[in-house]
This record gives structure tokens, sequence and C-alpha cells, in this order.
């Protein structure tokens, strides 16, 4: 069986990855620090798909760690990286911190990945390396922007790191994949987003403040050159966004890759404002949210979503779920855990 490594596979995007690359038909290889995630995540991985898959909780930063995993696991056939750290607000408070953790992680996958016979890498890259596009649908040939966050410029690195890295190495092959912003949980409610403290994504923080655990949403600026005043963003389906991985990793070990780096925008094409997400997770949950307008925040963008068509006819990957669902999932997987936390 063909074996993955995945690092951040016990995260948000991650676990929920790992679930589609064994229905797949992988063996994927499960690293993660547990910094913003729980070893429970590995229970609901085994429910949904009946196998419980290796799971090292090891520091990407660790050198020596990886080394002993790659060595202990192989062969492994290519390796999906999403160990790192996410948050735009909180990057902008500390800055050294996601530098170190975001490139030295990557730094020692790229130096490991020759002696350990690894070929093939997935990275898992955002949508703010476009900053503020000047032209919408953003496709992967517009001009990458000055970074607004340390967080934005770690991603912007890290795709110059592999792309100079696969330039010097013929045989590294990468798939960068730019994804908009992920939301949602699986259909069975047995995983979903789960934010260590407060939530810095806004589904999170909506699913939190429908539940009563926090007091108030907050919509960070209603002054936007949109059409309600508040941000666009293009809002995918977390399922959706795995396939998109499972496609990538597909076409990196079959040999089908154009060139040594390809880059594909995951999206679904349309943007949507926060206070229409507001209104929609109000209308198909029946919750009323508490919810205030206070000033911008630093580092956000005012609207940016995806001209997906590339992945579409390329990787033979398309969203499919729509905001509805997507946004009823994320409140059945709230519910879940509010549950769980009365036992």
């Amino acid at each position: 069986m063909t074996k993955i490594l995945v690092t951040g596979g016990m995260g948000f995007i991650g676990s929920h990855t790992v679930v589609e690359l064994i229905q797949a038909g992988y063996e994927p290889i499960i690293i993660d620090n547990l910094s913003n995630s729980s070893i429970k995540v590995l229970d609901g991985i085994e429910k949904i798909t009946g196998q419980r898959p290796y799971f090292a909780q090891i520091d990407c930063q660790d050198k020596e760690a990886l080394q002993q995993v790659m060595q202990e696991q192989g062969p492994i056939s290519a390796i999906i990286h999403f160990a790192a750290s996410k948050a735009v607000g909180e990057s902008v408070e500390k800055p050294l911190l996601y530098y170190r953790n975001n490139l030295v992680s990557l730094l020692n996958l790229l130096d490991l990945m020759p002696s350990n016979g690894i070929e093939h890498i997935v990275f898992s890259s955002s949508c703010t390396v476009y900053g503020q596009p000047e032209v919408l649908p953003v496709t992967e040939n517009a001009p990458i922007q000055p970074a607004l966050s340390p967080y934005g410029n770690t991603k912007q690195i890290c795709e110059e790191i592999i792309t100079d890295t696969a330039y010097a190495n013929k045989q590294l092959h990468a798939i960068l994949l730019r994804y908009f912003n992920p939301i949602g949980a699986h259909e069975s409610a047995e995983i979903g987003e789960l934010p260590i403290g407060v939530p810095q994504n806004l589904i999170p923080f909506v699913t939190q403040t429908a539940a009563g655990i926090r007091e108030q949403l907050k919509v960070f600026g209603n002054d936007y050159n949109t059409s309600d005043g508040s941000c666009i963003r293009d809002y995918i389906n977390v399922t959706d966004l795995a396939k998109a991985h499972v496609a990538a990793v597909k076409r990196l070990t079959e040999g089908l890759q154009k060139k040594s780096v390809e880059v594909f925008n995951i999206g679904t094409g349309n943007g949507l404002s926060v206070l229409e997400i507001i209104k929609a997770f109000e209308k198909v949950t029946g919750q009323k949210l508490n919810y205030a307008i206070v000033g911008r925040r630093e580092g956000d963008i005012e609207q940016v979503w995806a001209d997906a068509t590339y992945a579409n006819t390329e990787l033979g990957w398309k969203a499919e779920k729509n905001i509805e669902e997507t946004l009823l999932s994320a409140w059945k997987w709230q519910e879940k855990l509010s549950q769980k936390s009365k036992v």
C-alpha cells in the first residue's frame, strides 16, 4: 500500500485529508505535535474509516525525530505538509514564532527527503499569497502581492523555498495548493475544527457563539468596499478541500505532472461576505447569533475569491458541497462537542 506522510495530520484539514486518503486506498503516516489538535481525533478517524492510522507525536522542527519516523515507516511515496502555525492575527503579534515554526519545519522535510527516497511533496499554501488581488476572481497567474501578515509571508517564503529546491534537485516534484477559507466538518460529525482556546477563524467563533460558549461574535469592519461593507472570502468545505490533496498525491505518484512545481487554487469560485455567512448560518440552523460590528482587524484583506478552473481541468477536482450543507455540518459538529462537554 502506498504510504503518505501527513504532517499536521491531526489538525482540521489534515484529519479530513487522512480520512480521504484511507478511503482512496492510501496508508497515511501521521505526525503532529498536538499544539492545536487533540489525540481524540484518531478515534474520530477510526470511527469513520474503520482504520487507526500510525501516529507519532513529534514536532517538525525536531529533525532527528522526523528522520526516525521516515526510516521506521518507509518507504514513503509522498509528503503532504500541513504542519504550521496558521492564524493571521496571532502572526502579527508573534512574528518570530511563525517564521521559526513554519520555515524550519519545511526546511527539515526538504533536507530529509532525498536520503529517504521521497520525491513528492504537496504543500499546504494559502490564498494569502495574493494579498489583495487587483483582479477578481484570482487565478494562479495573478502577481504575488506583498504579504499583509507574517503568516501570509511564511506561505510566500515556503513556496519560494520549494521552487528553488526543486530547481536544484531535479528529483523533487511539488504541488502547491493555494486554498481559500476551509470551513465545515465531516458529515459524520466525528471530526471537525477543534480550536484550542479562543477561535482565530470565523466559523468556529460563529458556532461557539450560537452554542453560548462565546458571548458575542465580532465582525471586523463594515466599511470595506463590498456590497454590505464586510470582508468577502471564498469558503470551501473541508472535505472538498481534503479530496484536492488526494488528487494532488495521485497526480504526483502517477507521474501526471507537467512541470516540477505546479500551483493550484482550491476554492469554490464564489465569494461570500462575513454578514452573508452569518445570515446563511442563522437560516440553515435556526440559531440567532449575537454579533457586533467592530473596527477592522490588522492584516485582513478586503475581498478575495478563487478562479479554480485550472484545478477543475488539470486535477480533475471540483468543489461539490454548497454553503448551506457546509454550515450545517459545522453546527452538527459543535452540537456534538457541546454534548460531550456536558457528560
